[in-house]
């Protein structure tokens, strides 16, 4: 009897052990908020040497960005740099429409000005998706720029295309100096699936696509 029953046991245990739910058990942890640090304000290259510096690049190594260079980055992208919210980059009639994503191995986030973090979207890695050209899926930080149309208010629908691309280029130059002053090596890019992307990143159909800029340190 004890015998059966120890094998019954040992039965039902097995079938715990290699059933779905007990593999689901040693997946990797949900995507979580990305707290950053401060950024750091002062400092850093003048701007006119920035200037000088600033250049496209498509190589890139698959080095990852420190936590205070992603700060940084971001912040110069288009952070909060004055107490009444305004941001490093101007928008139109400051609607500030233009949401930066960021999209990583381990996912995709979006970047709180407010928080000044990293807001969980998806657990997945979409940067093949965030464009055509090979180097996209081994840099490490694939940035996509979005705008919000539903901020663009009072505004007439046909100039809301030309303010949202006019937007996104100042935060795409804010990226590119912010990377000749770091050495870090980024391009712009247009040559992307919109609409496919958009629906890998579960954007609603007020939301669009501009444009996506790859940031990494230079391949060696």
């Amino acid at each position: 009897m004890k015998t059966t029953l120890l094998a019954s046991v040992s039965l039902v245990l097995a079938i715990v052990l290699i059933s779905p739910a007990a593999m689901d058990s040693n997946e990797p942890a949900e995507l979580k908020e990305i707290k950053l640090v401060a950024p750091q304000t002062e400092g850093g290259m003048p701007l006119m040497q920035a200037l000088k510096a600033r250049q496209t690049s498509r190589a890139f190594s698959g080095e990852a960005l420190p936590d205070k260079v992603m700060s940084n980055l971001l912040w110069a992208a288009v952070g909060i740099n004055r107490p009444d919210g305004k941001r490093t980059a101007p928008t139109a009639m400051n609607r500030q429409e233009i949401d930066v994503y960021v999209a990583m191995e381990k996912g995709l986030y979006l970047y709180d000005a407010k928080a000044h973090s990293l807001k969980p979207v998806l657990k997945k890695d979409l940067r093949v998706a965030t464009g055509k050209q090979p180097f996209v899926g081994d840099a490490p930080v694939n940035l996509v720029f979005v705008a919000d149309y539903s901020r663009m208010t009072m505004m007439r629908e046909q100039d809301k295309d030309f303010y949202a691309a006019t937007d996104t280029g100042f935060v795409s130059q804010n990226v590119y100096l912010y990377c000749a002053s770091e050495g870090l090596a980024t391009v712009v890019r247009g040559y992307l699936d919109r609409d496919m992307l958009a629906k890998e990143m579960g954007l609603r159909s007020d939301q669009k696509v501009i444009l996506a800029q790859t940031v990494g340190y230079p391949k060696k």
